[in-house]
């Protein structure tokens, strides 16, 4: 469905470069998993700033979790600061990383690790100008991004 859709988008953005194609493909399963979670829950808190794609919900759940370092050297055009489980599982609510570790086929646990060694590229490659792009949706975002 659409988190299959958007997994197979954002394997193909994480793998191409070689390594384990499993990986990459679960790489994008767990990337779109999270970003179609956070889609859903994010149903419409507010009108103005026009950040309602999952990628700046994403991104602003970061910031209030204080990983605002780390958040801004990946949207940012420099080195990638790294980011462990825990502070993944700390910054995604409970029921979120429940429901991306089940749409995964993981635990919530592992679907941390994966997401602490997987979002650190994701979001750097998503966000190629040092900015987070206007999208509408994250599969608009990607097509963007000609990824």
């Amino acid at each position: 469905m659409a988190g299959n859709d958007l997994g197979s988008l954002l394997g193909g953005l994480l793998g191409g470069s070689g390594g384990g194609s499993q990986g990459a493909s679960g790489s994008g399963n767990i990337l779109g998993a999270l970003l179609s979670a956070l889609g859903g829950s994010q149903s419409g808190s507010g009108g103005s700033g026009g950040g309602s794609n999952p990628l700046g919900g994403l991104l602003d759940m970061l910031t209030k979790s204080g990983l605002t370092e780390q958040k801004d050297s990946w949207v940012g055009t420099g080195q990638n600061q790294s980011v462990t489980a825990a502070q993944i599982q700390q910054a995604l609510p409970d029921d979120t990383l429940r429901k991306v570790a089940e749409q995964a086929g993981v635990t919530p646990e592992q679907a941390a690790g994966d997401l602490a060694q997987t979002l650190p590229q994701a979001v750097d490659r998503l966000t190629p100008q040092g900015q987070v792009p206007q999208a509408a949706s994250l599969e608009e975002l990607v097509r963007q991004q000609s990824l």
